[in-house]
């Protein structure tokens, strides 16, 4: 699975009919969606699709032909994505109407071709799931472990100074399995 970090656009235009995509992370999408009304008034269509995972790793997905004839925008904006293996993505292609009708091939292909044409200029990242794990170490260890953390790809969330250090940490598990071969064993890494 990939997905993207920053949003993108670009601009498709068919037989005088404007396709402006704009693919973002999907935590940014009701915002990019918000924005995109007001900055197109004149928008006839704004076309949408998003795939992401929740909570329990799940791919939830949809998408809207916001007026289009029925299958002929979402779903093939849907299955670009799908095609490319993408995950917490959004996109959102406003379409202005050049007054020729593309009739439902026509449309798939325009859209398909607008997601693709954005996909192309975009940085597309590896999905990693990421694991949460708590470290305990005493503070003359901290900045041992410190030390090794930054060896390696594992962010600290939190620190919490108690009766020892604790450390809540997040990383892949193969980060965190190249971690615990170099600590020693009193060092405590748990499941958060």
């Amino acid at each position: 699975m990939q997905f993207i970090q920053d949003e993108t656009a670009s601009t498709l235009e068919v037989k005088r009919s404007k396709f402006i995509t704009h693919i973002a992370p999907y935590s940014e999408f009701k915002t990019m969606m918000d924005r995109l009304k007001l900055e197109h008034p004149k928008g006839r269509h704004f076309v949408y699709a998003y795939r992401y995972l929740n909570e329990f790793d799940q791919v939830v997905e949809n998408s809207s032909d916001d007026g289009e004839p029925k299958g002929t925008s979402g779903k093939p904006t849907l299955n670009v994505l799908v095609g490319n293996n993408l995950i917490n993505t959004g996109v959102i292609i406003v379409r202005y109407f050049g007054g020729i009708r593309l009739g439902t091939g026509g449309l798939v292909k325009a859209y398909s071709d607008a997601v693709n044409l954005v996909l192309d200029s975009c940085n597309l990242i590896p999905y990693v799931k990421l694991a949460k794990k708590i470290l305990t170490v005493s503070y003359s260890g901290l900045s041992q472990v410190e030390y090794q953390v930054s060896l390696h790809q594992i962010s600290i969330l939190e620190k919490r100074f108690e009766e020892n250090v604790i450390l809540i940490l997040e990383s892949s598990d193969e980060e965190f399995e190249k971690l615990s071969l170099v600590l020693s064993r009193d060092i405590g890494l748990s499941d958060y």
